[in-house]
């Protein structure tokens, strides 16, 4: 009643157990190399499908599929300590890699689509790419938002972005797939170039939201006492984080 009269919250925030921080972080490792896994495949057979029907946006998408795999292997060294304390030590480096291979998507995929544009060579119609494209867009949603899911609760802003990057490879596949139909049904090249200069654009900000979102995520040990206004969410983000968003 005190506290209420002086206008002060108090919430408690203990997170997660230790025995809980264990079992989410072998959770994102598996997720990780289930990750890895796919996007090796998916980065072979793009490029391949890609040089064969000089499909830019094939090759394009595998290129993508190279720098998720970056993107998830930095996250699998992040979480292949044991130690909570190491893998938060990590937790910079690891942000850092993401918010790289964010930009490094953006560059690709946004010179590529002004090739496109500009006229540097039409591809041919492509079933593997289609069928590839059509099965990324159903497996990669579930594998971002698992991961989503145990990063917000472990409070790892790398697990988080990290799932972000496999969500972007969602917008691409739906990106690509349009492309690749369009173009095989009715002609309209110009359409794949077009969305991915939105994907290039989105990519930059899920880049720079990364950088500046270092860390902002992550649990430090449960407090020893109720804390006063921390107003925190189930990730442990601040007011005005959006790195768990």
């Amino acid at each position: 009643m005190a506290s209420e009269a002086f206008g002060t919250s108090i919430s408690v925030s203990l997170g997660p157990s230790p025995a809980r921080r264990d079992g989410l972080a072998r959770r994102i490792r598996l997720l990780v190399a289930a990750t890895i896994s796919y996007n090796v495949v998916e980065a072979v057979v793009a490029i391949t499908a890609g040089t064969l029907a000089s499909s830019t946006a094939l090759i394009g998408f595998g290129l993508d599929s190279v720098i998720e795999v970056s993107s998830a292997a930095a996250v699998a060294w992040q979480f292949s300590a044991r130690e909570h304390a190491v893998r938060e030590a990590r937790e910079k480096t690891t942000l850092r890699i993401i918010a790289f291979s964010f930009f490094a998507l953006a560059a690709y995929v946004g010179v590529d689509a002004v090739r496109a544009l500009a006229g540097t060579g039409e591809a041919e119609r492509s079933v593997p790419g289609i069928v590839l494209a059509a099965l990324s867009l159903a497996v990669m949603p579930f594998l971002s938002a698992a991961q989503r899911r145990a990063g917000r609760e472990l409070g790892s802003a790398s697990a988080v972005a990290d799932s972000k990057q496999t969500l972007l490879c969602t917008y691409l596949s739906a990106v690509l797939l349009a492309g690749l139909v369009l173009n095989a049904t009715l002609g309209w090249s110009w359409t794949d170039p077009v969305a991915a200069l939105a994907i290039a654009a989105i990519a930059v900000k899920e880049g720079r939201d990364t950088w500046r979102g270092e860390g902002c995520c992550a649990q430090a040990a449960p407090p020893a006492t109720p804390s006063v206004n921390t107003e925190t969410d189930t990730c442990g983000c601040r007011p005005g984080c959006d790195c768990c968003s």
